[in-house]
């Protein structure tokens, strides 16, 4: 028997768009290869520790995320809002002065850049948090380094925060991105914190997971071909739809479709447990010499206790890319960190190196905010990282704007959230 809609992926476009087409009263069955929703949002459980699958973080700000996703059941664990960055042998704190106004003494005085450099971020901030996102997006566009040539920074402060910073986010070592998206990012820092959920991140698609009916998911499913009037799964079976979504990552909906795979950015994680933490609080630490494997290094147990046992703590360093080999790699970050960290590495055991070549799609420009969803052929839609930036916002803002536009389609009387710049 068909179903109303087919969604193809459960991670958190297509469980966003399953759920506003719920809402509305369609009967919808999504389609997930892997045993568990949330794509790449992913948290591992070993001996005890929560491994978070790569650097990922919840950036509060995010519109879609404030209304779709219950932020107290969430418990957020909010990061300190800066980042102590390694610089000539030492640790320098960089705040968010509009938080912490008492730390501006100290933000003048840091070796991260000149003077100048520091007053230019004002004038950066107020730049990414004029207009609308729309209006953002409409922008003239160029690469973020770029931009900030253009704004007078000067080389010292991309080198020591700028890249390891925002690079850390887009796994782009020279921050080669569109200057569209970095100021997004630079928004949503700019005006929310940077959390993880108390535990891990999985917890965001587990929560959008549980609103929908049992049996709703199938997980396990792999969709081998989009047919006419529904999709061939791996193992041959057929089921049928009056439409269907494809909200699956690039490479996935590449494949479906017919089309070029986008490219991708790759990152490897490695995991320790260690008897205590090398710091106390719940600091982002940033790598700002430009030499070594390591960009940055967290404490998640820091933030929340249930990421390690008890008497243990949980320390994560994030490199660029997965081209090297895990021992190797292994050996030079134990080696960068014995000399900011000294002998005490030596009892940190490693709990596992995660090599993620397909961590995110690349963000070279051009990049633009999504156009009004529309079907690609009669009961064929798409949402997603195909269609959108990728990030929990657009992820979340995708797949229910889609679903929206899908609802209209069908001719559905149902009152939506409509479709709004954020």
């Amino acid at each position: 028997m068909a179903v109303d809609v087919i969604v193809i992926g459960a991670g958190l476009s297509g469980l966003a768009c399953a759920l506003r087409l719920r809402q509305a009263g369609l009967e919808v069955q999504l389609i997930e290869a892997a045993d568990r929703a949330g794509g790449r949002i992913a948290t591992d459980r070993r001996e005890g520790f929560l491994l978070d699958r790569g650097f990922q973080v919840l950036q509060t700000w995010y519109p879609r995320a404030r209304r779709l996703l219950d932020y107290a059941a969430l418990d957020l664990r909010p990061f300190y809002p800066g980042a102590l960055v390694r610089i000539d042998g030492r640790f320098h704190r960089v705040s968010d002065i509009w938080r912490h106004p008492g730390r501006l003494p100290e933000m003048l005085g840091s070796p991260i850049g000149t003077v100048a450099d520091k007053l230019r971020l004002l004038a950066l901030r107020r730049r990414a948090l004029r207009g609308s996102i729309a209006d953002l997006y409409a922008r003239p566009e160029m690469t973020a380094t770029q931009l900030l040539d253009h704004l007078g920074f000067s080389p010292r402060i991309q080198t020591r925060f700028f890249k390891p910073f925002f690079a850390g986010v887009f796994f782009e070592p020279d921050l080669a991105v569109s200057s569209r998206a970095f100021e997004f990012v630079f928004r949503a820092f700019a005006l929310g914190d940077t959390a993880l959920p108390a535990g891990g991140m999985a917890e965001i698609p587990s929560q959008l997971a549980s609103r929908l009916p049992p049996g709703c998911i199938r997980y396990g499913a792999r969709v081998e071909r989009l047919l006419a009037d529904g999709v061939l799964l791996e193992r041959g079976e057929r089921l049928a739809a009056r439409a269907i979504v494809v909200a699956t990552d690039g490479g996935a909906a590449a494949r479906l479709l017919g089309v070029a795979p986008p490219p991708l950015r790759g990152t490897s994680c490695l995991y320790f447990a260690a008897p205590e933490p090398p710091f106390a609080g719940p600091d982002l630490v940033l790598n700002g010499t430009g030499q070594g494997p390591i960009n940055s290094l967290l404490c998640p147990s820091n933030l929340s206790g249930a990421y390690a046992p008890a008497g243990q703590a949980l320390i994560t360093v994030n490199c660029f890319g997965t081209a090297s080999d895990p021992e190797a790699l292994e050996s030079a970050v134990r080696a960068q960190l014995r000399d900011w960290y000294g002998a005490v590495v030596a009892r940190w055991r490693p709990l596992a190196v995660y090599r993620l070549p397909a961590a995110l799609p690349a963000q070279a420009p051009p990049v633009t905010a999504p156009a009004r969803p529309a079907p690609l052929r009669e009961g064929l839609w798409v949402c997603g990282e195909s269609t959108a930036p990728p990030s929990i916002h657009w992820a979340l803002a995708s797949g229910t704007e889609t679903a929206e536009a899908l609802i209209e389609t069908l001719g559905i009387a149902t009152l939506g959230a409509g479709r709004s710049a954020d």
